[in-house]
């Protein structure tokens, strides 16, 4: 492994959070230094969540090694004002393969100069922050630029770009250092979604496709499609026409992605996800091209929520909390599994109660607060590209990655159960069973209670496609 000199980061992060994200990080692993021939500068711009991001971002492993420093520099979001924090020391070894790791919607450039071109920052912020940089660590970065920079290869599409969540989608995988390409498709519109994108100076390029004679081009050689195509949820719109809709328009894709890409990963957004998704299997399955492993419902957004709601409630550090949500993506299907949030919390029988009708009921408060001018849309991207870069980083090779997922599963009786995955090349490595242990009573009264509502989800998804074949 060649020797790295020095690194800059650009993310978006509060002080606080990112400072206490560090602390936490350092307490969980003992971790004292870092390598000599290691400097990391890292800038912050904004405001961000978890964790696991900074773990994430750095790809490391620890390894005990000579000491030396890490400094953290401060933007004010307002102006170019730059002001060294601290330095701490602390140890990491990097892996070779992940250097560069990048949350869902912020950019992560290594540069000498500052890249702030390619950040959000201004022209008189790259001149603050290029000063802040002694002359002797610019070089060393120039030296080791090549070595460090993400492996932005992947090709993703998305099938509904320009729609409510395929917009801000778009915006936010843009903004990803692991995506070479991004393909954009819809049956209108999407022209001047990709010409606005395209002014992103971020590294993947930008192409569009519409209507029905272009998508066997956009999905050509991808590695991760996205599918957020369809009809929003709103007032007056019963499931059975949601469904009705929907689900010819999953089948007319998910066709074309098993004759285009048959081996990439499938990210079903469209709802109803509990009948979508095993929709798709059966397109799949019909095509002889299903891997289960390879096809997700995508289910973060329950999470999201979760996680925002319990902060909230208890007073926590969101950065802190993780609640698993099992289940599937509707209504009373949505089991968020209070007693397993991390860090560990205690809740008040009303408290349970009260938070789990708020998360199974968030998508409906959304819709009224928007007065039938639309329903969950950017939270909703924000969720979709966190399961997309989710995604990336497993293909990339990071072999710590887990998110909540509706997939096919084994963990009860039904076919297709929303859990905690781990992600791998492959698609979903293990199906973490460990979750549905322990249950409370009222988590498990809630799961069997889910059950027949999700039952007939997935038949009647199934019964959809063996209705109507696949095309030859």
């Amino acid at each position: 492994m060649r020797s790295v000199d020095s690194v800059q980061f650009f993310i978006q992060f509060s002080a606080r959070d990112f400072m206490h994200a560090v602390e936490s990080w350092m307490k969980n692993y003992e971790i004292s230094f870092i390598p000599a021939s290691l400097s990391f500068d890292i800038l912050r711009i904004g405001g961000i969540q978890s964790q696991k991001i900074f773990e994430g971002l750095l790809g490391c492993r620890m390894a005990a090694t000579s000491a030396t420093t890490f400094s953290i520099g401060s933007i004010a979001p307002t102006g170019p004002q730059v002001g060294r924090i601290q330095s701490l020391a602390f140890n990491i070894n990097l892996n070779p393969k992940n250097h560069l790791r990048s949350f869902s919607g912020l950019k992560a450039a290594t540069s000498v100069s500052c890249e702030s071109e390619s950040s959000f920052l201004g022209s008189g912020s790259s001149l603050v922050l290029e000063r802040s940089y002694n002359t002797e660590a610019q070089k060393h970065s120039q030296r080791s630029y090549s070595y460090v920079q993400p492996h932005a290869s992947y090709k993703v599409a998305i099938l509904g770009a320009a729609g409510g969540i395929g917009q801000p989608l778009a915006l936010l995988i843009k903004m990803s250092p692991l995506v070479s390409a991004l393909n954009l498709y819809d049956i209108a519109n999407v022209k001047g979604v990709a010409a606005d994108l395209s002014h992103c100076n971020t590294p993947s390029q930008v192409a569009d496709y519409t209507g029905e004679s272009e998508l066997a081009n956009c999905l050509k050689d991808v590695d991760v499609v996205v599918i957020p195509a369809g009809v929003p949820s709103k007032p007056g719109i019963t499931r059975d026409d949601l469904f009705n809709i929907n689900a010819n328009i999953v089948k007319t894709l998910v066709e074309a992605v098993a004759y285009n890409c048959p081996d990439a990963f499938i990210h079903i957004i469209s709802n109803p996800v509990n009948s979508t998704v095993p929709i798709a299997a059966e397109v799949l399955k019909q095509k002889g091209v299903y891997d289960p492993k390879k096809l997700f419902g995508v289910t973060t957004l329950d999470v999201v929520r979760a996680n925002t709601f319990v902060a909230q409630k208890k007073n926590l550090k969101l950065i802190d909390v993780d609640v698993p949500v099992v289940g599937a993506h509707a209504g009373i299907t949505i089991l968020p599994l209070l007693s397993k949030t991390k860090p560990s919390v205690a809740f008040t029988d009303e408290e349970v109660e009260e938070l789990t009708v708020r998360i199974q009921n968030a998508g409906t408060e959304v819709v009224e607060a928007k007065a039938g001018a639309g329903s969950a849309t950017l939270s909703m991207a924000y969720a979709a590209a966190r399961f997309v870069e989710s995604s990336l980083r497993a293909l990339d090779g990071d072999s710590d990655v887990y998110e909540c997922s509706y997939v096919q599963s084994d963990l009860t009786e039904l076919p297709f159960f929303a859990s905690r995955i781990k992600l791998g090349r492959n698609g979903v490595e293990a199906v973490i069973s460990s979750e549905l242990q322990g249950l409370t009573e009222f988590e498990q009264k809630a799961l069997e209670a889910l059950k027949p509502e999700l039952k007939a989800s997935i038949e009647k998804g199934v019964a959809f496609v063996q209705k109507q074949p696949v095309t030859a």
